[in-house]
């Protein structure tokens, strides 16, 4: 009796400490999905932008419209490639900043602060928020939007 109930706890400290371990080994590769998103668009690599997405990825913006109502504006992935990809001679650095991932199963959120700079020079600044899916054991981004500003970026 003694043996079975400690045989029973061990299982379920093993199974804690597996899912756990699971779960940040999945919360370094989502990080790792978003960081190879920002080292081709610091390359201008548009095949390592276009491998972080899933097939059919949102991307927006939270920004407000001449008459002052905020708004979310769509943007097709090809038109944010083709934008990265055009010629330039600066490098696109959005340098960010992990403040949180959270996964349940094959979703997960991560919030990131940013600031975003057009060679040395700071351009704004803001947070993206992604949604990620794990499909066929690879972690995708579904969903990006973020906010844009200039003046708060301390």
């Amino acid at each position: 009796m003694i043996r079975n109930s400690y045989m029973k706890c061990l299982f379920l400290i093993l199974t804690i400490l597996s899912t756990r371990a699971i779960a940040q080994s999945d919360e370094a590769v989502v990080k790792q999905v978003i960081t190879n998103m920002f080292e081709g668009m610091r390359t201008s690599d548009t095949l390592i932008i276009r491998s972080a997405f899933s097939s059919a990825p949102i991307l927006q913006t939270v920004t407000k419209n001449q008459a002052g109502i905020t708004m979310a504006i769509t943007e097709p992935l090809d038109s944010f490639i083709v934008f990265i990809s055009r010629p330039h001679t600066e490098m696109y650095d959005e340098r960010i900043i992990f403040d949180m991932i959270k996964i349940d199963g094959d979703l997960a959120t991560a919030w990131t602060s940013y600031k975003f700079y057009i060679g040395n020079k700071f351009s704004h600044c803001g947070v993206d928020s992604y949604q990620l899916i794990k499909s066929n054991g690879q972690w995708k981004i579904q969903y990006l939007i973020d906010t844009r500003r200039r003046q708060g970026c301390e």
